[in-house]
């Protein structure tokens, strides 16, 4: 494992590593926030799944998640969205390919060779931040942004053993029938759109999966609500129809941006901190 960078903040140290992943056989970066309090304690940790186009330094350096995560206690883990270097197949849009692996394990050539973003974020990267930073994965949470919104909600439902806590800002709430992911499932798992429900939310609430209690914040003037990209509609009436406990926050005048996701990071991360220290 090779450090890119470390800087001091918030009484901890924000670190950007690069390594060579078996997931995706290629390099990958990932961003981990470590409190001095790991000093004395392993400590648990929170996963940030960031959006289409994103890196690992998105949600590093435009959150300020780092004052609350010391605060509270918690490792901070960001990976890139993709693999992105030479070799890698990729498309001129910036919704598929490289930037946009949106958490799956790709069935169809070409993308099968290198995109398997779900094994990458659910047991590779888990494994190292415990080998690297004794972390305690036994108590691990998920969070996302978008497209990472998705991820962290499907991850968190189809592993709530591993995944203990979730909340998601603006996620595509049901990419089976929405653009973005009918274009990418399509490309990604191929045209047998019941592959498509594996890595669908609200198909997983539908076929019976949980978790102890979904946090969503949403935008109100988030211009990809109006064009019907994320659902979350959607979301809140498969819960509703499952029992499934969700605690879903429309915020008038935020649109989708990081200055939607900074002034409520914090309630997100206290939110984990309640389920992971309890």
């Amino acid at each position: 494992m090779k450090t890119i960078s470390t800087n001091r903040s918030f009484g901890g140290t924000q670190g950007v590593y690069e390594h060579d992943a078996q997931a995706t056989k290629t390099p990958m970066r990932f961003s981990v926030y470590v409190p001095d309090a790991a000093k004395d304690a392993r400590l648990p940790v929170v996963m940030f799944l960031s959006g289409l186009t994103c890196t690992e330094q998105n949600f590093t350096t435009k959150a300020g998640a780092q004052r609350a995560a010391s605060e509270h206690g918690l490792i901070l883990l960001a990976p890139d969205t993709s693999p992105r270097v030479e070799g890698v197949a990729d498309d001129e849009d910036y919704d598929l390919g490289q930037g946009a692996g949106f958490y799956v394990n790709a069935t169809e050539a070409p993308w099968s060779a290198h995109y398997r973003m779900y094994d990458y974020v659910t047991s590779e990267l888990i494994d190292l931040v415990r080998t690297h930073f004794a972390a305690d994965v036994d108590r691990l949470g998920v969070m996302g942004h978008s497209m990472g919104g998705h991820g962290a909600l499907v991850v968190a439902l189809k592993d709530p053993e591993r995944f203990k806590s979730v909340s998601a800002f603006a996620p595509i709430c049901h990419p089976s029938v929405v653009p973005w992911g009918k274009k990418a499932f399509a490309a990604y798992l191929g045209a047998d759109e019941a592959a498509w429900r594996a890595y669908d939310a609200c198909a997983l609430i539908e076929g019976g999966a949980r978790q102890s209690k979904i946090l969503v914040d949403q935008g109100a003037a988030d211009n990809f609500l109006a064009d019907g990209q994320l659902r979350p509609e959607d979301l809140e009436a498969a819960c509703a129809a499952a029992g499934q406990p969700l605690e879903l926050h429309r915020r008038e005048g935020y649109d989708h941006s990081y200055y939607f996701i900074a002034p409520f990071v914090d309630a997100h991360l206290a939110h984990h901190a309640a389920i992971l220290k309890a």
